[in-house]
């Protein structure tokens, strides 16, 4: 992917954990060990991710055993209300992704093996800029995901069948 279309950094006044704590302060909520637990997992790196995926990863740390099933389901859809994680919904499956301290941007979905690409263009903007103009719209942002095939599904599926793929 050409460098012009790399996603750069946005910076942020609070950490996630800051932000989401004060998101629940305001709805009368407190931060639980399992909620921290949780947010500190999830903003470790920056992926596309479900929540039987998140569940199954947590699983896998000797912290991650303690945070229940519900709370997961529950705490990421307050991480949505809070700004902290955006919700995709593709071919059926809720996908999350960090929103805050990320640049808008944009993705490539590949249809054959649900690979994200997230890429972000200037002259996508300027053009949505020009659309919302033009219908004297006032637009607060937008979302695009571009459905199709990526390389490596593509070279595979379209490659000669040979001897070996019929063992």
């Amino acid at each position: 992917m050409s460098s012009g279309y790399s996603l750069g950094t946005v910076e942020v006044s609070s950490s996630p954990q800051e932000r989401f704590a004060d998101f629940l302060q305001s709805k009368g909520k407190r931060i639980t060990q399992q909620r921290r637990i949780l947010i500190d997992f999830v903003f470790k790196r920056h992926d596309h991710f479900d929540a039987e995926e998140l569940i199954l990863n947590l699983a896998q740390v000797p912290e991650g055993r303690k945070v229940s099933r519900p709370t997961v389901y529950r705490t990421l859809n307050e991480l949505v209300d809070s700004g902290l994680l955006r919700r995709m919904n593709l071919r059926g499956r809720a996908i999350y992704e960090h929103d805050y301290g990320y640049p808008q941007h944009d993705h490539l979905h590949c249809t054959m093996c649900d690979k994200l690409i997230e890429f972000q263009s200037s002259e996508l903007s300027d053009l949505l800029r020009a659309v919302a103009a033009e219908y004297d719209f006032r637009d607060t942002g937008h979302r695009l995901i571009i459905s199709g095939i990526c390389s490596a599904c593509s070279a595979t599926r379209h490659r000669r069948q040979t001897p070996l793929d019929l063992v």
